[in-house]
């Protein structure tokens, strides 16, 4: 019953991050913006963390929890990072 929960709860997140990539990218279409695109790098970093996490998860039948959380956690700090920068390089 947890594992359908984690990989509901992954699959919505991963729909709404690939959204805000697809917005972002678009702004970025639209304007030109350099922070436009550090946001959907930012935005895909974190959800290829949780994309990869969940999807490995399954197949190791959840052994190797660390590994898991040590790339699930990577990848969503440096998207977090794009995040943070396309926010201070916002002109």
């Amino acid at each position: 019953m947890i594992e359908l929960i984690y990989a509901i709860s992954t699959l919505v997140f991963v729909v709404a991050g690939l959204t805000m990539v697809g917005m972002a990218m678009r702004a970025y279409v639209q304007t030109s913006r350099q922070a436009m695109l550090y946001l959907s790098i930012g935005f895909s970093l974190a959800v290829a963390g949780a994309a990869a996490t969940m999807i490995s998860a399954f197949i190791n039948d959840f052994e190797g929890v660390r590994s898991l959380l040590l790339v699930n956690s990577g990848l969503t700090t440096f998207g977090f990072l794009f995040v943070m920068y396309s926010l201070v390089t916002y002109e």
